[in-house]
């Protein structure tokens, strides 16, 4: 269904969301708006947004604000939070996400991550920067998690953009079905489209989905003349290995796509799984070195694709 469909039937849509970063220059040409989304089908270890993997609300603890006052352990309503030396500890499966705590943290250590947004209110939320995307030819990045798993309200969203001249930027793992995939294509200028692995079967071992559907769905995009930016996170131990780097940018550039963006594997988001306080392991490697960077920067080069790291 589309936008002007729901419109006609009065509905307005909502979403989930669980940040949203303005002026930000690597998520697309120019000054953007970027959209962060909740919940994504894949399941990374080294997820540099891990709180945008579980597509519900969650609470999450930052033990470094916290002043230890445990007013937060008095007002919850069903005993789901604990002393826990100088911070405090929470039974998730307890807790409701009445918000109570996040309310009397004077400290700011508890927040509520994911919240309900209609597309009237995120279409007010873009609109405060227009005057930015009109002076640098940017506009708004749809990122997440994985936006196309909340596919009517992206697309909602989408077709608001395109009504109001507002240049649009999809960042996805390309996990969906290639009939929302055409389906969502028409109102997305730029594809950011993470190419992870060649071997499906290592890929689905370490996030937990085939790649099939990915590979198979960037090739169907390019086919239909989308503009696609590739983006290949480098990740030690995982996907660095010659052979795989070679088989990547092989693929990428016998699909038609001219330039791939490498994203090198970094340790900023572990204190994020901590506050999460789930129990995930996550993935822990050697940061790429420089000249681990110029090498695989020469493989996609070798195959005639225009390379950048980061973005």
């Amino acid at each position: 269904m589309g936008r002007s469909s729901f419109r006609q039937t009065g509905i307005v849509l909502k979403g989930l969301i669980f940040d949203i970063k303005r002026f930000a220059i690597h998520d697309g040409p120019g000054i953007r708006t970027t959209v962060f989304f909740k919940g994504c089908p894949l399941k990374c270890p080294w997820c540099h947004n891990p709180e945008g993997i579980d597509p519900s609300p969650e609470i999450i603890v930052s033990d470094d604000r916290c002043i230890a006052c445990f007013d937060c352990v008095a007002v919850c309503p069903k005993g789901a939070i604990a002393e826990a030396g100088r911070t405090v500890t929470i039974d998730r499966a307890n807790c409701d996400l009445c918000g109570e705590c996040v309310r009397v943290c004077y400290a700011e250590a508890l927040e509520i991550v994911g919240r309900e947004i209609d597309s009237d209110e995120l279409m007010g939320e873009i609109r405060k920067d227009r005057i930015f995307y009109e002076q640098s030819g940017g506009g708004a990045t749809f990122s997440g998690g994985e936006p196309l798993m909340q596919f009517d309200f992206l697309a909602e969203t989408l077709s608001m953009c395109r009504d109001e001249g507002i240049g649009t930027v999809l960042d996805t793992s390309g996990f969906v079905s290639s009939e929302r995939m055409i389906g969502i294509a028409p109102l997305v200028d730029v594809f950011l489209f993470d190419v992870k692995h060649m071997d499906s079967s290592i890929h689905e071992r370490y996030t937990g989905v085939p790649n099939g559907p990915i590979l198979d769905n960037l090739e169907l995009l390019a086919k239909r003349g989308a503009l696609i930016v590739a983006r290949f996170p480098l990740v030690p131990g995982f996907n660095d290995s010659a052979e795989n780097i070679e088989e990547t940018a092989s693929f990428l550039a016998s699909a038609g796509i001219e330039e791939v963006r490498i994203l090198p594997y970094h340790k900023a988001w572990l204190a994020k799984y901590e506050k999460l306080g789930k129990g995930v392991r996550p993935y822990m490697a050697d940061v790429p070195s420089k000249e681990d960077l110029i090498g695989v920067m020469a493989a996609f080069r070798g195959h005639g694709l225009k390379v950048a790291v980061g973005g």
